[in-house]
């Protein structure tokens, strides 16, 4: 089991041990003071930091986060990461995302395209310690490769793929395998686990710039 990031603690909420961060709740998670539970059944990252994947987060890092919907999981992140830019494409979860940004003054919200990394290049920091990538599209290892450029030599990317945005017609597998041999070209994976525990056919895969 890898260890949790500085921010990120295991405590009890209603008798169940949970991951947890500080900060103000978001989606109605339940609370401990200033505590709050982190729900891996709705988040990729929490369930990848539940099954014990080695994601290197240490807590205090620059984080683009792509796919940061209406911010269950990217508000975490800010919680206990440092500058952390959140690009959505959806004008309406950003409304719920501009919200939980207003208590967290590292979380950054763009209202933008991750497919098009070229329209968000001069507000995002170059040198970025993670890349979290959570997105429901079509071609996801090409939406990991674009945004590379962001990314320090020595850092992560920490991808969900979610095999039934690439197809819904071809076994979850296959569509993996794809995504794993495309994703070579820029990128050296470390880990792949699949988090069928927690969200049915996704990949969870921590991989490192080449």
């Amino acid at each position: 089991m890898s260890e949790l990031p500085a921010g990120v603690e295991r405590r009890a909420f209603d008798g169940v041990e949970r991951l947890a961060t500080r900060g103000e709740p978001v989606y109605g998670e339940p609370t401990d003071g200033e505590w709050r539970a982190w729900n891996p059944n709705r988040s990729k990252l929490g369930a990848m930091l539940e099954l014990g994947m080695e994601t290197d987060l240490a807590g205090g890092e620059t984080v683009l986060y792509l796919g940061a919907a209406s911010g269950t999981t990217v508000s975490h992140v800010a919680d206990f990461a440092g500058p952390t830019y959140a690009v959505e494409f959806a004008a309406r979860p950003v409304r719920d995302l501009l919200e939980a940004a207003e208590s967290r003054d590292r979380l950054f919200p763009l209202l933008k395209d991750a497919r098009k990394p070229e329209t968000y290049a001069h507000v995002v920091e170059s040198d970025a310690d993670v890349i979290v990538q959570d997105v429901a599209t079509r071609g996801q290892a090409r939406v990991a490769l674009e945004n590379r450029r962001f990314l320090a030599d020595d850092g992560r990317l920490l991808l969900a793929v979610k095999a039934r945005s690439e197809d819904v017609t071809r076994e979850p597998s296959a569509v993996f395998e794809d995504v794993r041999e495309e994703l070579s070209a820029g990128y050296e994976i470390v880990e792949t686990r699949g988090l069928e525990e927690y969200h049915a056919d996704h990949l969870g895969i921590v991989a490192r710039p080449r």
